[in-house]
């Protein structure tokens, strides 16, 4: 019997709590609500190091942040791992491709694909011009190409003149099909016409939004302009802002207008991913594949948003470190069961070992994460994940469980508890209640007992 394609669609800095399933009050995900609804969520889903390339890197070797020694964000390191995901599925006779951003470096590095179609957002590294050309951005970047083809010499992705991790929104300024969204399905589909018809396939579908510029098609947009849209999250322990923050500042306060046009870009670019995730369902559908495929959504890390007068990533908080991540079966190949809602902690590591369970692949001694099936199936499962991002005078570590959470700021010594149930906006700061200073001490001797014996260095 032929073995079940496989399809992993990742995001790049999608909050675990923006779709419908996951109960937003404002974002419309209709096509994800329905692979929810029909597959199994993961709702204590947390990426470890929450920033682009330590997730992953977690993500394609199934490793901890231990091992793969990544432990913040740093350009311009070669990725050097004895096995990875796709490498694996290749060898167990599946056509692999990627479409879209990979952020591995070298750049075009295939790490285990037969093929890359490439698009990395506007990466700061690769951008400069004293890059050899090799490295040039302009030059190997499939989509960058593709676009001055169909636009012009000139053409370029920060045309609307956003930068690439501003708060600054405006619509997309040239039509929609030609937005990068839209381009990784219109790739991904013509995958499908040339895949070798006699293996199964994996296809990593791979969007750079809503990771910024927040330039959302004018529709997408306009969506949410028109809506009333929630308002970021503050607790009792925010550290107030002072002044408008600079483009791309950590922290900072915005004006009410600005806050909410962010908002509103940042839900449309979902919105937009949806829809054309919903193209892609079509076109599996349309090969006649759809019953024989296994679909995984995810994100690498989420955006804080604005909440408690935060935005981006490398926090340990719900909105820079908790993902969303969705098993969906539509032809009930692993008989999952649908509909349900899994509050285990997982985390990237745990896709390569998943995939590798669906494909019938043994998993290698080198993969620290666990098959998903074990948690859907009532097996054994890991109680807490320790996360850690080297991020200056940020520099954090922190504990999660699936009931509470516990943070610690290497730097200042600053400590943070929230009981997740009671709390799951992370408002109230019970570092110092009575109530909890019992579970305070053991997260806290277990996190010293980590940093003093397995915290890794890069």
């Amino acid at each position: 019997m032929k073995k079940p394609n496989i399809v992993l669609i990742t995001v790049d800095q999608m909050r675990g709590d923006c779709m419908g399933n996951a109960g937003h009050p404002v974002v419309e995900t209709p096509y994800l609500d329905t692979m929810a609804k029909n597959g199994v969520s993961f709702t204590k889903a947390y990426s470890a190091v929450p920033s682009c390339i330590a997730a992953r890197c977690a993500l394609m070797t199934g490793m901890s942040q231990e091992r793969h020694r990544r432990k913040g964000y740093k350009d311009n390191v070669v990725f050097d791992y004895p096995n990875t995901l796709a490498g694996g599925l290749a060898d167990a006779g599946y056509h692999t491709q990627c479409v879209g951003k990979m952020h591995v470096y070298p750049t075009r590095h295939l790490m285990g694909f037969h093929n890359v179609v490439l698009h990395d957002g506007f990466l700061h590294a690769a951008r400069g011009h004293k890059n050899e050309y090799g490295q040039q951005q302009s030059n190997i970047d499939d989509y960058f190409v593709w676009l001055k083809r169909q636009k012009g010499f000139d053409a370029d992705v920060i045309d609307t003149g956003l930068e690439a991790n501003s708060w600054v929104a405006r619509p997309w300024i040239y039509e929609e099909q030609y937005h990068p969204t839209n381009w990784v399905v219109t790739e991904s589909i013509d995958f499908l016409r040339r895949r070798d018809p006699t293996k199964p396939f994996f296809l990593m579908a791979s969007f750079v939004r809503p990771h910024s510029p927040l330039d959302p098609p004018e529709f997408y947009l306009n969506m949410y302009l028109n809506k009333e849209i929630d308002r970021p999250k503050q607790g009792d322990w925010n550290r107030p802002a002072e002044g408008l923050m600079d483009y791309n500042d950590t922290q900072g306060v915005l004006d009410e207008v600005q806050q909410m046009r962010q908002r509103a870009a940042y839900y449309g670019c979902i919105t937009h991913i949806d829809h054309q995730i919903g193209r892609l369902l079509q076109a599996v559908n349309d090969a006649e594949e759809l019953q024989n495929t296994v679909f995984v959504f995810t994100s690498d890390h989420g955006d804080l948003l604005g909440d408690h007068h935060l935005f981006r990533k490398a926090l340990p908080y719900e909105g820079s470190a908790r993902v969303p991540l969705i098993l969906y079966d539509p032809g009930d190949v692993l008989h999952l069961p649908k509909g349900s809602k899994v509050d285990k902690v997982a985390e990237m590591r745990d896709i390569m070992p998943t995939l590798f369970d669906i494909a019938g692949i043994e998993i290698p001694e080198t993969v620290d994460g666990e098959s998903l099936l074990n948690a859907t199936g009532g097996k054994p499962w890991r109680s807490e994940l320790i996360g850690q991002h080297e991020f200056g005078e940020l520099s954090n570590h922190y504990i999660v469980s699936s009931h509470d959470k516990y943070l610690y700021f290497d730097r200042s010594g600053r400590e943070q508890y929230f009981d997740m149930d009671k709390d799951p906006d992370e408002t109230h700061n019970a570092i110092h209640d009575a109530d909890y200073q019992e579970r305070i001490e053991t997260l806290r001797s277990r996190l010293k007992q980590y940093m003093e014996t397995e915290s890794p260095s890069l």
